[in-house]
């Protein structure tokens, strides 16, 4: 078994990610955790945090919560308020290129460019989430029947791509050619951007809470089944016309959450009993890496090596595994 260094929290842990070589926690209770040397802990949204992510630049951890402030943690523990929706909830957040961020709060999406000027971007239903293009300043937000693409530097009318029924996340595919969604109906829905040409992947058992594109984006690994479910999405077409793989299945067990190795074909898996297994995606070959505990797996993020997996989960537990170990 791979060496463990425990936390426990006492609270959901919304992200686990690493800053550096640092390991992070953000709490729903609305604290940021650097346990690493000894713990400290920051106060980063009163009320409680609702979302935190990685920055685009792996140097920062972006979170937004119920005081409407978006606020950006530094590995160093500093921490400086990048934005605000007022008195409303911050329920998604992005970091993108050049240090943009974006956040959304009901129906209105904004975008904070690195020198300061913040753009609100107005909607008909409520924005789910957001997320940015991985090469220029290109937002696409979660909504109602569908998805809508900004270049918010300019005036450019909204790309709209529709599909009905309620789309809770997004992503863009790193290699700029497919935008993703999670659908409240237990699927996701794919376009690829060229033509617009549409991508069902249905057939979940549960709502899709996580996921992680491969090494090389070769796979989008998803939770929301007894299995890691992984989409191909190297050809032109993504998975049109394919079967996914199927990893880590371990009966009626759920996979509650996914995340791809930095550098190599490997995928952890977090399971609803605390479980979390490395896979090898070529073979299925599987190494355990925690037996389980007291809260199904809620966050999982690699260090920029490959070789320190960081965990979170429901119930508060959560640690660092050493892979290499």
């Amino acid at each position: 078994m791979p060496q463990i260094a425990p936390y426990s929290f006492g609270g959901p842990v919304e992200a686990a990610v690493f800053l550096g070589d640092e390991p992070v926690f953000a709490l729903s209770d609305g604290t940021i955790r650097l346990p690493a040397g000894g713990e400290r802990t920051l106060e980063a949204h009163g009320g409680g945090l609702l979302v935190a992510r990685l920055d685009a630049s792996g140097r920062r951890l972006l979170s937004g919560g119920e005081d409407g402030r978006v606020i950006a943690t530094a590995v160093d523990g500093t921490m400086s308020e990048v934005g605000s929706a007022g008195r409303r909830w911050v329920t998604a957040v992005a970091g993108g290129p050049n240090g943009a961020v974006a956040w959304a709060s009901g129906r209105t999406a904004f975008v904070r460019e690195a020198k300061g000027e913040t753009r609100e971007l107005a909607h008909a239903r409520t924005v789910e989430d957001v997320a940015f293009a991985p090469k220029g300043l290109r937002l696409a937000t979660a909504r109602y029947d569908g998805a809508s693409l900004f270049f918010p530097a300019t005036d450019a009318k909204a790309q709209e791509l529709e599909w009905k029924g309620a789309h809770t996340g997004v992503l863009f595919s790193p290699d700029n050619r497919f935008l993703v969604t999670i659908m409240q109906e237990n699927a996701l829905h794919g376009w690829r951007l060229e033509d617009g040409k549409h991508m069902r992947m249905t057939g979940y058992p549960a709502k899709i809470r996580s996921w992680s594109w491969s090494f090389k984006a070769k796979y989008l690994a998803t939770s929301g089944a007894p299995a890691a479910i992984l989409w191909p999405f190297s050809g032109r077409d993504g998975p049109m016309g394919k079967a996914p793989l199927e990893l880590g299945t371990r009966g009626d067990t759920m996979v509650t959450a996914v995340c791809c190795h930095p550098a190599d074909e490997i995928l952890a898996i977090g399971y609803a009993d605390g479980m979390v297994l490395a896979v090898r995606i070529a073979d299925g070959r599987e190494a355990l890496l925690r037996r389980g505990g007291s809260g199904a797996i809620r966050t999982m993020g690699w260090d920029g090596a490959g070789r320190f997996l960081a965990f979170g989960s429901e119930s508060g537990e959560a640690g660092v595994v050493d892979i290499s170990a």
